[in-house]
Order: structure tokens, then sequence, then C-alpha cells
């Protein structure tokens, strides 16, 4: 039996749960259908920062870091639990680039988006600083500036919750096995755990990442005559490494290198330190299936050498506790080099062949979508919006004009919706009251937490406050005492979370909950991380 949509979203990453959240937020029915778990490859493997992206200033992207700095303001706001302001130090290399050639950039950096709730930059001077204790002496001189971090992975998830309960169905370990075009709209077959689903959509988004690309030329059949894929991919991995930590402060490092890249190291998880990240060009075929990137020998050379012409302690290849890497789909712009492949996405659309005498659609997005030469002619054959590039920053902006190609399509124009709205656990209000600034409203709400939950210790009541935020109740329920949360089935870990992450936020694996929706896995012990797996083993949903 056929199950009819307005739109199929194709890809559970960070703008394919971001897409669907918002189309659904304007009243459209929505299904997504990711072929691995949500956040499983590219949306779970940045730097996890909402940046600016200083050094794209150097390739005159001015248009795309002021784009991300005003999105850096609104996600603050909007999900204070995940995302959170985190100073940067830059130690000044006058053999990278002059101090003039650093103020500028940090200036424009300052400026070229109003700025609410993070400091501007300034000057500091290391010797006589904490913040340059643990670099080597002949750094005298650094700067100092501001962006954000965020737990990428739970980013993903808090849109697929909102885009749920805002209507959307949602499946993951479901990949589009067959999607064919038609003159109404797409027929596409999934295979879901419970078996293959037949669906319609009058709209298709491709939003499938470093398989974009893949996915049009392989999966996606077009009408007669019709071709679907235009562009083409670079795709590049990314890869970090987490070592002890090698300093004791809250600020992050970001570090020049003599090949003109940078790398960042950054206070992680209490107990670590994330340095990252790589640029290493792969051909297609590197990817193999739905299978998970993987950092090679030479970058962690290459990221131990880095951070070592820094820190007075080298880091070396031995003290590498884990890694993780991913695979960024950046647009091919013919730029020769990697890391100067633009950050910024295109947004493509496509329709089947108007009647005689009708227009065909505009080719790419931000051309005016909505007017003027070549403009969308709404409501002509089985609407296509693939995504093309991006990062994480620019994640809900890409949705909103994702939203407004789809309706413009089909010929529905419905109002944006996102800017002003909370993520799941973002709107602390009822807990604290009016909000203040975010990061002070997070520690406003902590208190809360551990007045209401007082058994929970400090360690775990941060750490879900961090996780669930407002929702922290939702997974404590009424719980009074510790015996209340059930079976600990690992330190700090107990069944009735599992258990909510089983219902909730379609865990179902011990790796969907270690590493994905938390990072517990990095401080249990292989003991530790087999009980979690035996538990899912034993409490099937």
């Amino acid at each position: 039996m056929e199950e009819h949509f307005d739109v199929l979203v194709v890809g559970g990453g960070i703008n394919g749960a971001g897409i669907a959240r918002d189309l659904a937020g304007r009243g459209w029915k929505v299904i997504l259908a990711e072929a691995s778990d949500f956040a499983a490859h590219t949306s779970s493997s940045s730097t996890k920062l909402i940046h600016g992206g200083l050094r794209y200033l150097e390739y005159y992207e001015f248009s795309l870091v002021r784009k991300a700095l005003q999105e850096r303001e609104v996600l603050l706001k909007s999900a204070p639990h995940i995302i959170w302001p985190l100073r940067f130090v830059m130690p000044h290399d006058e053999a990278m680039r002059p101090a003039w050639m650093v103020r500028l950039g940090l200036f424009l950096y300052d400026h070229l988006a109003r700025r609410e709730v993070l400091p501007g930059s300034k000057s500091v001077k290391l010797r006589s600083s904490k913040l340059g204790a643990p670099l080597k002496a002949k750094y005298h001189r650094g700067f100092v500036y501001s962006d954000g971090w965020v737990d990428d992975a739970r980013l993903v998830l808090l849109n697929a919750i909102d885009a749920r309960a805002k209507g959307a169905e949602l499946l993951t370990r479901s990949p589009v096995t067959a999607v064919q075009r038609e003159a109404e709209g797409w027929t596409a077959q999934i295979n879901t755990p419970q078996g293959e689903r037949r669906v319609r959509a009058r709209a298709l988004v491709n939003a499938a990442g470093p398989w974009a690309e893949r996915f049009l030329r392989q999966v996606a059949k077009p009408a007669q005559g019709e071709a679907l894929a235009t562009k083409h991919l670079r795709l590049v991995k990314g890869s970090h490494i987490i070592v002890k930590r090698c300093f004791e402060h809250d600020h992050a490092y970001i570090f020049q290198n003599p090949d003109k890249r940078i790398i960042f190291a950054i206070p992680y998880e209490g107990d670590y330190t994330l340095i990252g990240t790589t640029d290493v060009e792969l051909a297609p075929a590197a990817l193999d299936g739905f299978a998970k990137a993987s950092i090679d020998e030479s970058e962690i050379a290459y990221l131990c050498s880095q951070a070592s012409r820094y820190f007075t302690k080298p880091v070396l290849p031995a003290d590498v506790v884990w890694s993780y890497a991913g695979v960024r789909p950046l647009l091919d712009d013919a730029a020769g080099d990697p890391s100067a492949v633009t950050r910024d996405y295109l947004l493509e659309t496509n329709q089947l062949a108007a009647p005689a005498g009708k227009r065909r659609a505009a080719p790419s997005f931000p051309a005016d979508p909505l007017g003027g030469p070549g403009a969308l002619e709404p409501g002509l054959g089985a609407p296509l919006l693939s995504v093309w590039g991006g990062k994480i920053t620019t994640f809900r902006k890409l949705a909103e004009d994702a939203a407004d190609l789809v309706g413009a399509m089909l010929g529905d124009k419905r109002a944006a919706w996102t800017a002003p709205a909370f993520l799941p656990g973002g709107d602390l209000r009822e807990w604290i009251g009016a909000p203040v600034r975010p990061d002070q409203d997070f520690e406003r709400l902590l208190v809360a937490v551990q007045q209401r939950y007082d058994f929970l210790t400090p360690k775990l009541a941060r750490r879900l406050a961090r996780a669930y935020g407002s929702r922290v109740d939702q997974v404590l329920g009424t719980a009074a005492c510790l015996n209340d949360l059930g079976q600990e089935v690992a330190p700090g870990l107990y069944a009735i979370e599992l258990r909510y992450l089983q219902r909730e936020e379609w865990a179902c694996s011990a790796d969907d909950v270690l590493w994905r929706r938390s990072k517990l896995g990095l401080h249990y012990r292989e003991a530790e991380r087999a009980a979690v797996a035996a538990w899912f083993k034993q409490n099937p949903l």
C-alpha cells in the first residue's frame, strides 16, 4: 500500500533533520529516511564549533562568514544546553601571518555581524598569562576571540525530535533503495527494519551529504529524457584525535601551521583535549556503502606534529586515546587546495520540463527563487531539491532557504519560523524564569535541576542538564532517589535514561548512546561499554 506525503527528505544528518523540522513546522506532511542512525557520519564528526570561520576571510568568503556569524548568535540562544560560548587563543607566529593581518581579520570578525552574547577580540601577553603556560616560551603574544561550542550529534537529534513533534515521520536504519520521478511526484521504496515501505511524495529533498551525488546518479531515476545530477562533490576527510588534557584553563587554541592551514586544540569532555582537523581529499569510490570513515597514521602524525610546534609538552601518537573522522561533502568549485574549497552551500532546484509557454525552474539558490527572470514556476512536475555543501553553523539558515524553495516549487509559500524558536530542551523559562544570557542561563538551570533532584551527584546532574536541558524531567520523571533510576548499567548511566533514549531518541544500540547521544564511551572501559551493549540486547524496544 502506498503512503502519501508532501515531501520526502533523504538523509538524517544536520541538513536533512533541519529541513524536515522546518518543513514540518510550516505544516507540510514530511517523511525523512536515514540509512544509518541520525548523525552517524559527517554530522557527528565535526570539530564541534559554532563559528564564523575566521580563516575563510583569507579566501574572501565574506558573505559566508557574515552569514555564519549571524547564525552563531541565533543558535546560542536556541539551545543553551548544547551550545555555549568558547574563547579561543591564537598564539602569534610572525612566520605565519603578520600581526597587522591578524588584527584586521579579528576586527572584521568582530564587526561583520551584530554580537549580543559574545565578547570581542583582544590581545594577550602570553608569558604573563595562564593562557601561555602550556605553550613554548617563544610565543610571547597572542590574540583572544570568541566563537561557540556545540554537541554536534545532539544538535541533529534535537532537530529530529522537533520535526517529529511537528508531525514529521522519521525513519532510521531505513535506506531509500529506489525512487522514481513521475509527472505528479516521486515514488520511493524504503527498506525499514520492519520491512519495505512504498511512499509517494509531491517533492523530494536530497540531503544525503557525502552520498548526495551518488544518490542522484545511482538511486533516483529520472523521468524519460531528464537528467538529475548536474553537480560534482569533492569529498574531503577531516580527522580528529583525542588526548589526555593538555592544559588546565577553559579556553581553546587555534594554531597556524606552515602549510597555511589551522588546527584547533579544544577542552573536551572534562579530562581530554580535542585536536583537529585534517583535510584529505578522497576519491568517490572511498565511500564504501555507509561505512564510517577512519583516521590514518599520517593524519595522526600530522596533528601531533602541528600541536607539538606550540605545546611545551609534545603530543605523541601514543597519547591518542580516541579518534574520529568524517567526510565533508564540498561543492566542487575548482579550487586546487582542499582547504580552500568553499564551505558555503548551494541549493539546486530541478523540476520536470514545463508545458509549452511555461518557464523552467531557476537552477539554484540564492539566485532569486521567488521572482525575476527564470523564477520558479509553482506546481510544475515533481520538484527536486538537492543540498550541496554547507557547514553545521549555517544549517538553520540552509533549512529555511530550502523550505522556502520547496514551498515555491509546490506553489504554496509558507512563512519561515525557526529564527526565534527554541530547539527541544532550549527553552529554560519554566525552570529559571526570564532568560539573561545563554551561558548564565544554563548555570541557573543546573542549580534548579540539583534542587529538584537533590540525590544526583554534581557530575551526573551537569551531564543530564547539558544533554537534555529543560527536558531533563522527561528523562527522570518523578524519581526521588537513585533507586528510582533503575539499574546502573555503567557508571552514571541508568536504565531510566536508556529507556528514554530508546523511546524518544531512536537509540537502538550501545554505539548510538555511547558515541552520539553522549560521549560516555570515551570515559568507560571496554567491560563497561560491553555492559551497555548487553542491556540493549536484553531490552529490545
